[in-house]
């Protein structure tokens, strides 16, 4: 009976295996085939390739970078605008990635000044994009596993030096694996969670209320990056760089 279990498990096992296998081979040949694409000049048919991925869950900074690179060549700024700034979520560090992402904001109409982010929250925001949520996440259990290992030798070694060292390497592990969950909380939110959005409408009014009769009280294009609030109804609430805030409908942006 236990042969037979095993058994099973094992073509289970092989099945999940060769499963993945086929997936990890079509993104491979869809990728491919957009690279080709692309290569050929044939920009809407590359996107199409990319987006079976994208659509399909895959993520990755190249996938997002080659989709805003056809967006840009077909001349659709709020396209290579979104998927440039997803692309830099994933490798904030690429330089291509942001200096192709400058050069889309410069197509842009809508020209706001920025309340300046405070430098630490820019360097956190920086460092949680560095690696992954999920690694982010092994270092702190693995981190916090040694904090554990170092306690122990605190609380029962009777070596004096052995104790001293204990408490402050624990001490140092304990306070890395809370940066580390952290920056995989703030990774997690910035990449999965964002709350950012590129208008995508040639043309949006920002309301004073969430309705049509509302006070047209800013003018937005295409291509204008905004913070999103709350939603009332198919209303969003935006927050402008400068600060300003209204309301657009919600079929007029896509956020990151």
């Amino acid at each position: 009976m236990k042969q037979k279990y095993y058994t099973i498990l094992l073509v289970i096992a092989i099945l999940m295996a060769s499963s993945a296998g086929v997936k990890a081979q079509e993104a491979s040949d869809n990728f491919k085939k957009g690279t080709e694409l692309y290569s050929a000049g044939k920009y809407q048919e590359a996107i199409d390739a990319w987006m079976t991925l994208y659509s399909s869950g895959y993520r990755s900074a190249a996938i997002d970078y080659n989709i805003g690179n056809a967006w840009f060549k077909l001349g659709n700024v709020p396209g290579s605008v979104l998927f440039y700034e997803r692309a830099q979520l994933l490798d904030p560090s690429d330089e291509d990635i942001s200096y192709n992402l400058q050069i889309a904001r410069t197509l842009a109409v809508d020209k706001f000044k920025e309340i300046p982010e405070l430098f630490f929250i820019t360097w956190f925001n920086f460092l949680s994009l560095y690696l992954s949520s999920n690694t982010w996440a092994i270092l702190g259990l693995i981190t916090f596993i040694l904090f554990l290992v170092m306690l122990s030798l605190y609380l029962y070694s009777k070596n004096y030096r052995l104790k001293v060292v204990g408490f402050w390497t624990a001490l140092f592990l304990l306070l890395f694996a809370l940066l580390s969950v952290s920056l995989s909380a703030r990774n997690n939110k910035l990449v999965n969670r964002s709350d950012m959005a590129i208008i995508m409408s040639p043309q949006v009014n920002g309301k004073s209320s969430p309705d049509e009769s509302g006070t047209d009280l800013f003018l937005l294009h295409e291509g204008t990056k905004v913070t999103v609030g709350d939603k009332v109804g198919d209303w969003y609430e935006i927050r402008l760089s400068d600060g300003n805030k209204g309301w657009v409908p919600s079929n007029c942006l896509e956020k990151l």
